[in-house]
């Protein structure tokens, strides 16, 4: 069994990360979910959420946006719309965001076509602001 996981993350835009990790933690569709070496394979969805990886006693955070996880043979494959690491994000941007998508949703009920997209916003937004708000590596 290896010690350690190979890490590749990638975007329509740009491969984000290439790591050798002890661990992963990811958003999975059905809940947060953790990948060690030696795991099953595994393919799974990703949802908005906050994605960790720990290299030895140190952690690090990226706010991902929907995407497919493949865990195989000890290599994690991560395919996201989008990825952003903790110094990438601009917090001031990111609450701004939050403030516009909590405006606009108090004026959309349910049944508003928009009301779906801006509850995503909001979730984009929210895990953004948690993931800036680590101030550095955990």
């Amino acid at each position: 069994m290896a010690q350690k996981l190979k890490l590749e993350m990638v975007t329509p835009a740009a491969q984000v990360l290439i790591e050798e990790v002890d661990e992963i933690a990811a958003p999975g569709s059905l809940g947060q979910f953790g990948v060690l070496p030696g795991h099953t394979p595994l393919l799974t969805t990703l949802q908005v959420g906050e994605f960790s990886y720990r290299k030895g006693s140190d952690v690090y955070y990226l706010a991902v946006n929907w995407g497919y996880v493949e865990v195989a043979e000890d290599r994690v494959l991560v395919l996201v719309e989008t990825a952003e690491t903790q110094d990438h994000i601009d917090l001031a941007r990111a609450k701004a965001a939050l403030g516009r998508a909590e405006a606009r949703l108090r004026e959309l009920t349910p049944a508003d076509k928009e009301y779906h997209n801006m509850q995503a916003a909001l979730q984009r937004a929210m895990v953004r602001i948690q993931v800036a708000g680590r101030g550095g590596r955990g």
